[in-house]
């Protein structure tokens, strides 16, 4: 996902909360289900890490986050209120099957995250899902060139070094458009290659006298 196209899904988030989630997403690179997954105590606040449980193994592992997930996690906490330590961090208000006017709360699901997602990509006229956060968390990894391919691969909880390669695929879109800011930089000169070629031809001593120099 392109950093247009994440500010744009950003930006069409309508609480703390949705904001919340999606910048723990894009940072930790972790499942969906490992978030929503997430209790009070899962939340280091001083080091600034998200602990989940892994997909499949079930493992429990502490994450890295950004510090602006940290600060939505914090004004969505505020609009929540106190938070056990054994409650999910995630919820929702959905109304009563038999009293339709009465508002209660409950634990977030996939399938109203999925909600979430949906109206915004219909507001944008796309179709992004929780798990392309995976794949752009793990090429924003590779890219920044401070992370290897292990590192990498222990973020995203993959037993094999292979199966993260394959995350690492790139969008063709993408791939162009870095090509042709390639080309773009090639095509214009540095400022020394243009003051190196500006004096070739002259003389040390006619360029002494133009500068205000003392000629040899």
């Amino acid at each position: 996902m392109p950093d247009e196209r994440w500010n744009e899904l950003f930006a069409a988030m309508r609480s703390n909360r949705d904001r919340a989630i999606l910048a723990l997403a894009v940072s930790t690179a972790a499942r969906a289900s490992e978030l929503l997954g997430l209790r009070g105590a899962d939340l280091d606040w001083g080091d600034q890490l998200a602990q989940v449980r892994r997909k499949g193994s079930g493992a429990q592992q502490w994450l890295p986050a950004s510090a602006e997930s940290f600060v939505w996690l914090r004004l969505y906490l505020e609009d929540l209120g106190p938070l056990g330590p054994d409650a999910p961090v995630w919820w929702t208000l959905r109304r009563r099957e038999r009293s339709g006017d009465v508002l209660e709360r409950r634990p977030l699901t996939y399938d109203a995250l999925r909600a979430v997602l949906r109206r915004a990509n219909t507001a944008l006229g796309t179709n992004w899902t929780m798990h392309d956060l995976r794949h752009t968390s793990a090429l924003r990894m590779v890219r920044s060139q401070r992370l290897s391919l292990r590192d990498v691969q222990v973020v995203l909880g993959h037993a094999h070094l292979t199966t993260t390669q394959i995350y690492l695929v790139e969008d063709d879109q993408e791939i162009l458009r870095r090509v042709h800011q390639y080309l773009a930089d090639q095509a214009e000169p540095s400022q020394e290659a243009v003051a190196s070629e500006s004096t070739v031809g002259y003389d040390s001593n006619d360029l002494a006298v133009l500068l205000g120099g003392v000629p040899r």
